[in-house]
Protein backbone atom coordinates (compact mmCIF):
# COMPACT_ATOMS: atom_id res chain seq x y z
CA UNK A 1 0.00 0.00 0.00
CA UNK A 2 1.53 3.31 -0.70
CA UNK A 3 1.00 6.27 1.51
CA UNK A 4 -1.47 8.17 -0.42
CA UNK A 5 -3.52 5.73 -0.49
CA UNK A 6 -7.13 6.82 1.44
CA UNK A 7 -9.71 4.06 2.92
CA UNK A 8 -12.19 6.16 -0.01
CA UNK A 9 -9.84 4.43 -2.27
CA UNK A 10 -9.79 0.57 -0.37
CA UNK A 11 -14.06 1.81 -0.36
CA UNK A 12 -13.79 2.19 -4.23
CA UNK A 13 -11.62 -1.37 -5.55
CA UNK A 14 -12.29 -4.44 -4.31
CA UNK A 15 -10.74 -7.84 -4.77
CA UNK A 16 -13.48 -10.56 -6.58
CA UNK A 17 -12.45 -13.42 -8.29
CA UNK A 18 -13.14 -14.57 -12.00
CA UNK A 19 -16.21 -16.17 -10.80
CA UNK A 20 -17.65 -12.92 -10.09
CA UNK A 21 -17.46 -11.16 -13.46
CA UNK A 22 -20.56 -10.71 -15.63
CA UNK A 23 -20.99 -7.75 -18.22
CA UNK A 24 -20.70 -4.48 -16.71
CA UNK A 25 -18.16 -5.49 -14.19
CA UNK A 26 -15.29 -2.99 -13.64
CA UNK A 27 -11.76 -4.52 -14.11
CA UNK A 28 -8.65 -3.11 -12.07
CA UNK A 29 -5.87 -4.15 -14.49
CA UNK A 30 -2.06 -2.75 -14.19
CA UNK A 31 -3.46 0.75 -13.63
CA UNK A 32 -6.83 1.03 -16.20
CA UNK A 33 -9.62 0.53 -16.04
CA UNK A 34 -11.60 -2.18 -17.88
CA UNK A 35 -15.08 -2.71 -18.81
CA UNK A 36 -16.52 -6.74 -19.21
CA UNK A 37 -18.44 -6.35 -22.40
CA UNK A 38 -18.66 -10.40 -22.55
CA UNK A 39 -17.19 -13.04 -20.53
CA UNK A 40 -17.65 -16.96 -20.99
CA UNK A 41 -16.64 -19.84 -18.24
CA UNK A 42 -14.60 -22.40 -20.15
CA UNK A 43 -14.43 -26.11 -18.67
CA UNK A 44 -12.20 -27.84 -21.28
CA UNK A 45 -12.17 -31.47 -20.95
CA UNK A 46 -8.53 -31.74 -19.43
CA UNK A 47 -6.82 -28.80 -17.70
CA UNK A 48 -7.57 -26.06 -15.42
CA UNK A 49 -11.68 -24.45 -16.20
CA UNK A 50 -10.70 -20.68 -17.54
CA UNK A 51 -12.79 -16.90 -17.90
CA UNK A 52 -12.57 -16.05 -21.09
CA UNK A 53 -13.52 -11.98 -21.56
CA UNK A 54 -14.07 -9.43 -24.08
CA UNK A 55 -12.74 -5.91 -22.34
CA UNK A 56 -12.91 -2.26 -22.68
CA UNK A 57 -10.32 -0.04 -21.88
CA UNK A 58 -12.77 2.75 -19.98
CA UNK A 59 -10.74 5.70 -20.82
CA UNK A 60 -8.98 4.56 -24.61
CA UNK A 61 -12.00 2.68 -25.76
CA UNK A 62 -9.70 0.11 -27.07
CA UNK A 63 -11.50 -3.57 -26.90
CA UNK A 64 -9.26 -6.38 -26.01
CA UNK A 65 -9.87 -10.38 -25.81
CA UNK A 66 -8.73 -11.43 -22.30
CA UNK A 67 -8.26 -15.16 -20.44
CA UNK A 68 -8.29 -15.55 -17.12
CA UNK A 69 -7.70 -18.38 -14.88
CA UNK A 70 -10.71 -19.78 -13.20
CA UNK A 71 -10.71 -18.78 -9.56
CA UNK A 72 -8.14 -16.09 -9.89
CA UNK A 73 -8.52 -13.23 -7.54
CA UNK A 74 -8.68 -9.93 -9.62
CA UNK A 75 -8.92 -6.30 -8.61
CA UNK A 76 -12.32 -4.55 -9.15
CA UNK A 77 -13.62 -0.84 -8.96
CA UNK A 78 -16.68 -0.47 -7.35
CA UNK A 79 -18.99 1.25 -10.23
CA UNK A 80 -21.95 4.05 -9.06
CA UNK A 81 -24.90 3.47 -11.68
CA UNK A 82 -27.26 6.16 -11.72
CA UNK A 83 -30.09 7.37 -14.00
CA UNK A 84 -29.62 10.78 -15.95
CA UNK A 85 -31.64 13.01 -18.46
CA UNK A 86 -30.10 13.67 -21.68
CA UNK A 87 -30.08 17.54 -21.93
CA UNK A 88 -28.18 18.42 -25.06
CA UNK A 89 -24.50 18.21 -26.84
CA UNK A 90 -22.09 21.32 -26.09
CA UNK A 91 -19.67 20.76 -28.57
CA UNK A 92 -17.91 17.54 -28.38
CA UNK A 93 -19.60 17.19 -24.89
CA UNK A 94 -23.02 15.85 -23.59
CA UNK A 95 -24.70 17.47 -20.78
CA UNK A 96 -26.98 15.32 -18.38
CA UNK A 97 -28.80 15.92 -15.76
CA UNK A 98 -29.71 13.91 -12.34
CA UNK A 99 -33.28 14.50 -12.05
CA UNK A 100 -33.22 13.94 -8.47
CA UNK A 101 -31.28 16.70 -7.51
CA UNK A 102 -30.99 18.56 -10.71
CA UNK A 103 -27.29 18.27 -10.62
CA UNK A 104 -25.55 18.24 -14.17
CA UNK A 105 -23.02 16.57 -15.43
CA UNK A 106 -20.58 16.93 -18.61
CA UNK A 107 -19.80 13.60 -20.45
CA UNK A 108 -17.14 13.53 -23.13
CA UNK A 109 -18.02 12.34 -26.42
CA UNK A 110 -15.43 10.04 -26.15
CA UNK A 111 -17.03 8.67 -22.84
CA UNK A 112 -20.41 8.63 -24.40
CA UNK A 113 -19.51 6.69 -27.74
CA UNK A 114 -21.78 4.65 -30.02
CA UNK A 115 -24.73 5.85 -27.67
CA UNK A 116 -25.12 9.21 -29.53
CA UNK A 117 -26.18 8.01 -32.34
CA UNK A 118 -29.38 6.73 -30.60
CA UNK A 119 -29.80 9.70 -27.90
CA UNK A 120 -32.51 12.33 -27.70
CA UNK A 121 -32.67 15.54 -26.19
CA UNK A 122 -34.80 14.51 -22.47
CA UNK A 123 -34.01 10.78 -23.17
CA UNK A 124 -33.16 9.09 -19.92
CA UNK A 125 -29.55 7.14 -19.68
CA UNK A 126 -27.98 5.36 -17.21
CA UNK A 127 -24.29 6.44 -16.22
CA UNK A 128 -21.22 4.39 -15.14
CA UNK A 129 -19.60 6.61 -12.31
CA UNK A 130 -16.42 6.28 -10.90
CA UNK A 131 -14.50 7.72 -8.20
CA UNK A 132 -16.69 10.94 -9.17
CA UNK A 133 -15.36 10.36 -12.91
CA UNK A 134 -18.24 8.85 -16.22
CA UNK A 135 -16.99 5.87 -17.61
CA UNK A 136 -19.20 4.85 -20.29
CA UNK A 137 -23.43 5.67 -21.40
CA UNK A 138 -25.91 2.85 -20.87
CA UNK A 139 -29.16 3.28 -23.10
CA UNK A 140 -32.23 1.21 -22.65
CA UNK A 141 -31.61 -2.52 -25.15
CA UNK A 142 -34.00 -0.74 -27.88
CA UNK A 143 -35.36 3.28 -28.57
CA UNK A 144 -37.94 4.59 -30.88
CA UNK A 145 -36.48 7.07 -33.48
CA UNK A 146 -37.98 8.73 -36.45
CA UNK A 147 -36.82 8.08 -40.24
CA UNK A 148 -36.28 11.81 -41.26
CA UNK A 149 -34.55 11.05 -44.43
CA UNK A 150 -34.52 7.57 -47.01
CA UNK A 151 -35.45 7.03 -50.54
CA UNK A 152 -38.85 6.17 -51.54
CA UNK A 153 -39.87 2.63 -51.75
CA UNK A 154 -42.11 0.82 -53.45
CA UNK A 155 -44.73 -0.85 -51.93
CA UNK A 156 -44.20 -4.48 -53.69
CA UNK A 157 -40.88 -4.11 -51.99
CA UNK A 158 -42.12 -6.07 -49.02
CA UNK A 159 -41.57 -9.42 -49.97
CA UNK A 160 -38.12 -8.78 -51.61
CA UNK A 161 -36.16 -8.65 -47.53
CA UNK A 162 -34.12 -6.05 -49.28
CA UNK A 163 -32.68 -2.94 -47.00
CA UNK A 164 -31.83 0.64 -48.21
CA UNK A 165 -30.07 3.67 -45.87
CA UNK A 166 -32.71 5.58 -43.91
CA UNK A 167 -31.25 8.81 -41.76
CA UNK A 168 -32.84 8.89 -38.20
CA UNK A 169 -33.34 11.85 -35.89
CA UNK A 170 -30.52 11.81 -34.57
CA UNK A 171 -28.33 11.84 -37.72
CA UNK A 172 -27.43 8.21 -37.76
CA UNK A 173 -27.68 5.98 -40.79
CA UNK A 174 -29.30 2.27 -40.30
CA UNK A 175 -30.52 -0.39 -42.46
CA UNK A 176 -34.43 -0.45 -42.91
CA UNK A 177 -36.52 -2.60 -45.49
CA UNK A 178 -37.47 -1.15 -48.59
CA UNK A 179 -41.16 0.00 -48.18
CA UNK A 180 -40.29 2.44 -45.06
CA UNK A 181 -40.60 6.00 -45.75
CA UNK A 182 -40.16 9.16 -44.22
CA UNK A 183 -41.64 10.00 -40.49
CA UNK A 184 -41.75 6.40 -39.94
CA UNK A 185 -40.85 6.02 -36.36
CA UNK A 186 -38.68 2.37 -36.12
CA UNK A 187 -37.68 0.52 -33.01
CA UNK A 188 -33.81 0.33 -32.98
CA UNK A 189 -31.28 -1.90 -31.08
CA UNK A 190 -28.90 0.39 -29.15
CA UNK A 191 -26.42 -1.78 -29.01
CA UNK A 192 -26.15 -2.93 -32.70
CA UNK A 193 -27.83 -0.18 -34.72
CA UNK A 194 -29.90 -2.65 -35.88
CA UNK A 195 -33.60 -2.31 -37.38
CA UNK A 196 -36.10 -4.20 -34.94
CA UNK A 197 -39.52 -3.01 -36.14
CA UNK A 198 -41.83 -0.70 -36.92
CA UNK A 199 -43.85 1.57 -34.24
CA UNK A 200 -47.01 2.48 -34.72
CA UNK A 201 -48.54 5.29 -32.79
Amino acid sequence: MSDDDTSETDESESVATTNDIKNGTVLKLEGNLWNVLEFQHVKPGKGGAFVRTKLRNILSGKVVDKTFNAGLKIETATVDRRDYQYLYKDGEDFVFMDTTDYDQITVPGKTVGNAANFMLESQMATIAMHEGSPLYVELPASVTLEITYTEPGLQGDRSTGGTKPATVETGHEIQVPLFLGNGTKVKVDTRTGEYLGRVNE
